[in-house]
């Protein structure tokens, strides 16, 4: 708990300080340990798109299987920081990975296709060696980023991202989600009727998500 409170005082002063955000999660994942058994445990990792589906969608994770570990704004090298906090150490059954947008909406400087997918599959990598089933999500559709608007050719990037964690699933006999295809609109940017924002999503986003979770889980 000193420790904990030292990490959090650290990134309130300097968010550098702690820029994977371990301190985020800290204390819930010891509680979770100590209270409540791993069994059939499923982990979804990711960034705000899977931290507000804990706040807009609530009803999804009062399965207490399902744990949210998403934190906004994050991209894929903070999250392959914390996955073995934040995953491995909870000792799920499976962990559902939804990441890579904020990459290309450079939130931690440029990245490219390449460097995005890498990380993804590092933390899929990771989990495998540690028998924790894994379940690949696309990256959402999105047009423009209203944070990042001077980038450029957002979909195809997304696209890129998408065939190569889709080829990586079927190479290593993994599953993957496919989210994009079911929220793309025709200019391939999100739905106008999942999002409030052209990135971040409304409760009928989450309930196409939450719908097609509840379908791949019936195969692990």
């Amino acid at each position: 708990m000193i420790f904990a409170n030292r990490l959090k005082e650290a990134a309130l002063k300097n968010p550098h300080l702690d820029w994977p955000s371990l301190s985020y999660y800290l204390e819930e994942n010891k509680q979770l340990l100590s209270n409540y058994s791993s069994e059939g445990r499923i982990i979804f990792m990711g960034d705000s798109i899977t931290e507000e589906w804990g706040k807009l969608y609530p009803e999804f994770f009062h399965n207490e299987s399902f744990i949210n570990r998403g934190i906004g704004g994050q991209t894929t090298p903070q999250m392959l920081v914390r996955f073995r906090q934040d995953v491995i150490g909870l000792n799920p059954k499976a962990v559902i990975i939804l990441a890579g947008t904020n990459d290309i909406a450079e939130n931690t400087g440029p990245s490219s296709p390449d460097m995005i997918a890498n990380n993804i599959f590092s933390m899929a990598e990771l989990a495998i060696n540690h028998g924790i089933k894994i379940i690949l999500s696309s990256v959402l559709p999105v047009y423009k980023y209203p944070w990042a608007e001077h980038i450029e050719n957002v979909p195809e990037t997304i696209k890129n991202v998408n065939l190569q964690l889709e080829k990586f699933s079927t190479a290593n006999d993994l599953l993957y989600l496919d989210y994009y295809s079911s929220m793309v609109d025709q200019r391939c940017g999100l739905k106008n009727e999942y999002t409030t924002d052209g990135v971040h999503l409304n409760r009928g986003g989450y309930k196409v998500m939450s719908n097609l979770v509840y379908e791949i889980l019936k195969v692990i």
